[in-house]
């Protein structure tokens, strides 16, 4: 365990309330703790209560993003060390801040078996290592590669002449290329080759269908760790351990907590670790109308679901025809329910098929030896399980809420397919048990789930990407002012403290590129002319790629009049995020065979748009858009702060971001440009690129946040709504203390490209008795409020009583 230095003695020192928490995304090379440190102060006076860090732990050498933990028992050096650490905390809890750690139980990173210890000593030898049971390993005889560890290192059929033996170190090792890998005692000679086939594993190709190892999803490089086996708990958790006792910290988010055996046992176990005040949180994707188990010791997600609501209800309904039919023009297909549906059963099939063949294997075993049924025939055991889990309609079923999920699923596929009765038996036999394979049947779901859905149909849908994203349901074209008001008083009343965000480094997009292209919602007419007029102009490579790309690009184009080709980076950014976009879908090219040909192609059409008159014609669009784009950027961003649960903001969203998926949205920040912004900030600002706007709303929330914290997180949730003609522009909603009347009014505006033309006319608001503020213009109201007046100089209010 890492020597914590100034070891104290008031362990049990008073918890910090969480009111709100800023994700900052450590990374050696642009911010460390001393970095944190630095901007701690400027994060205080924006109003945070606790910065929220990615994983802290000892990750693969130059990670950018810290979930490829290496060494779990210390914290990274390259970050600053134990005592780096230890100053960041004492800098926030000086200031009366906080700090939230992120924790990644499911993995560890072992691309390079010379950086995880763990791992090495597992390679060198074999069972007999005290870390052999820290692994999900399949050591049978029948795994493929003969009782060996499979490591799908190969990327050619000449790789295997390429072994040589390095012996520059105390210890020969197997050189393949950059990697290394141990030589187990006695094994040792000059022919490369040989002493392979003596070793515990035994290198395969990335294409072979083999692993022998359970992975993170279909990652090779991140080796599933046993947190059911205690001892692998106690030595993972060491330093969590004692950042708890010197009291470090103030909760915790998990990672990935489906990736689990027993993710309910676990998080059980980790409770009791962490005490029953610090905020526990899981990294948890619920399907559409699933419930959070309630009987978890947790505090809630990470905020996926509210991200889907908050998004959802600024969507203009009207624009839904449109679109679907644009998407059927471009695509053949119409984005729509009835496609998802078809397609995710067969993409899962073939994700299970394919990439997750390994861990189907291991399964199919297990059912096999759980239901005592080795005759059974392994092809058609294997077809009903795949059949089964394909049309799961949630990651794993085994939380409570979800109790027969299951047997209703099996039922239906049974109903559905009368000459799976055989192997069906076989699988609910062994599901009955409760043992290995009831396990594994849980993991590789929420993988099929993972990889078919949010990783391929989320970049094969091209109606509006913006409903494509962590959490959401995009066949569901956004939801009603009553949806998002009955989900808010739910999490307030249920799940008050759990998280709220717009942005994550998970997310596809980051939340002003998703809010302007939600905007295309309420101009989808003038959009579906738009992209026929431009594929005329310059023909994409094909229907969809054009359709998803061109609006992502809509979605990150300059909206302050430079050209796109000016402004640094971007170019390269739209060119990274397409290949991964194909390879992602998976109809034209793929990571496994990439096709260079078409993705050339698609790379010379992005440069002739960037650099041609459809260029000219996007930005002109763009700026036309901008001020609606940032009207909901600003009413999402303030529904969220002032909403029930307790609000994350993502590094720099506090400012206009422009981010994409990964590893885009973990670009460094510039702190110092934002520090001397709200230094600087002395009245109302207006709407403009600057993003000035979005940090004044921000700083106001936070602050009342911290001023009136019993009216948010644990506080009263009270719908409010507008009369006359144009009511349905309006989203608002009443904070206050329990017991008492509402002290907060948090007003937004919607769907503003119609009241562009028309004004809000007659609509009121009913205020509740008193007068009110508006913490952003100054402007006082009482009684009936006009919205013209209410939203004269923003299209957002923050009232207070």
């Amino acid at each position: 365990m890492t020597s914590l230095p100034e070891h104290r003695t008031d362990a049990i020192a008073r918890q910090i309330p969480v009111r709100s928490t800023y994700r900052l995304q450590l990374r050696p090379d642009a911010l460390t703790f001393a970095d944190a440190r630095a901007i701690a102060e400027y994060l205080q006076q924006l109003g945070i209560s606790h910065l929220y860090l990615s994983p802290i732990l000892t990750a693969a050498h130059g990670s950018t993003h810290g979930y490829d933990v290496t060494d779990p028992t210390t914290v990274s050096a390259a970050l600053g060390g134990p005592a780096g650490f230890k100053a960041l905390s004492d800098e926030v809890r000086g200031r009366g801040m906080g700090l939230i750690v992120d924790l990644v139980p499911n993995h560890v990173g072992v691309a390079d078996p010379r950086q995880n210890p763990w791992w090495w000593d597992v390679l060198r030898n074999g069972q007999k290592s005290p870390y052999a049971h820290f692994f999900d390993i399949d050591w049978s005889s029948g795994n493929g590669a003969g009782g060996r560890i499979a490591l799908p290192v190969l990327t050619g059929e000449n790789d295997p002449a390429a072994l040589t033996v390095d012996r520059s170190g105390p210890e020969p090792m197997l050189a393949l290329h950059d990697l290394r890998f141990p030589i187990a005692p006695g094994t040792e000679g000059e022919n490369a080759l040989r002493i392979h086939d003596k070793q515990h594993y035994r290198l395969v190709s990335w294409k072979s269908g083999l692993c022998g190892y359970r992975r993170y999803f279909t990652v090779g490089g991140l080796a599933a760790i046993r947190q059911e086996e205690p001892a692998v708990f106690d030595a993972t958790h060491r330093e969590l351990a004692a950042w708890c006792e010197h009291d470090l910290i103030d909760g915790v988010r998990v990672d990935h907590p489906d990736g689990l055996a027993r993710p309910a046992a676990y998080l059980r176990r980790l409770r009791r670790l962490i005490g029953p005040q610090r905020l526990l949180i899981v990294e948890k994707v619920l399907a559409e109308r699933e419930p959070l188990d309630a009987t978890l010791p947790i505090d809630g997600t990470t905020g996926y679901d509210a991200l889907a609501e908050l998004g959802g209800v600024l969507l203009d309904p009207a624009g839904e025809r449109a679109l679907t039919e644009l998407s059927w023009e471009f695509a053949g297909h119409g984005s729509d329910h009835a496609w998802f549906g078809e397609q995710e059963h067969r993409i899962k099939r073939a994700v299970a098929e394919t990439m997750l063949v390994p861990e189907v294997r291991r399964l199919v075993a297990a059912l096999k030896r759980d239901a005592r049924s080795q005759t059974c025939d392994t092809m058609a055991l294997t077809n009903a399980t795949i059949e089964v889990l394909s049309h799961m309609p949630v990651y794993r079923t085994d939380y409570a809420p979800l109790a027969g999920t299951v047997g209703a699923v099996v039922a239906e596929v049974a109903r559905r397919n009368s000459e799976l009765t055989a192997p069906l038996q076989v699988l609910v036999t062994a599901l009955a048990v409760g043992g290995e394979a009831a396990t594994r049947f849980h993991q590789v779901g929420g993988a099929m789930t993972a990889k078919a859905v949010e990783d391929t149909m989320f970049y094969r849908a091209v109606r509006l990407v913006s409903l494509q994203e962590m959490g959401a349901d995009p066949m569901r074209f956004g939801c009603s002012p009553i949806e998002f008001h009955l989900a808010n008083a739910e999490r307030a009343a249920r799940w008050p403290a759990t998280l709220t965000t717009l942005s994550t480094h998970d997310t596809k997009r980051g939340e002003d590129v998703r809010a302007r292209i939600g905007v295309l919602s309420q101009v989808a007419e003038t959009w579906a002319q738009a992209v026929t007029a431009w594929n005329d102009i310059a023909p994409g490579p094909d229907g969809a790629t054009t359709l998803l790309l061109l609006q992502n690009m809509f979605g990150i184009w300059p909206a302050d009049g430079r050209p796109a080709a000016a402004v640094p980076g971007l170019r390269d950014r739209v060119h990274l995020f397409a290949e991964k976009a194909i390879r992602e879908a998976g109809i034209r090219s793929s990571w496994e065979e990439p096709d260079i040909e078409f993705e050339q192609s698609v790379h010379t059409w992005i440069d002739t748009v960037i650099d041609g008159p459809v260029g000219v014609e996007l930005a002109e669009l763009v700026a036309d858009l901008a001020p609606h784009a940032w009207s909901d950027s600003l009413a999402q961003k303030l529904l969220q702060l002032c909403g029930p649960g307790i609000p994350d903001v993502y590094q720099g969203c506090e400012l206009w971001e422009d981010s994409l998926v990964d590893p885009d949205n973990r670009r460094p920040v510039d702190f110092t440009h934002r520090n001397l912004l709200l230094q600087s900030l002395t009245g109302t600002p207006e709407l403009d690129p600057s993003g000035a706007a979005k940090m004044w709303i921000v700083a106001y929330a936070l602050w009342l946040r911290r001023e009136r914290p019993d009216c948010f997180v644990g506080g009263t949730y009270t719908p409010l709504f507008a009369s006359g003609d144009h009511a349905a522009h309006l989203v608002s909603y009443a904070r206050g203390r329990l017991g008492e009347s509402p002290e907060v009014i948090v007003a937004a505006t919607r769907h503003s490209v119609g009241l562009a033309e028309t004004g809000w006319a007659d609509t009121v608001l009913d205020l509740p008795q008193g007068d009110w503020t508006d913490r952003l213009t100054g402007h006082t109201f009482s009684g009936r409020a006009r919205m013209e007046k209410l939203f004269a100089r923003l299209p957002v209010a923050l009232l207070v009583r």
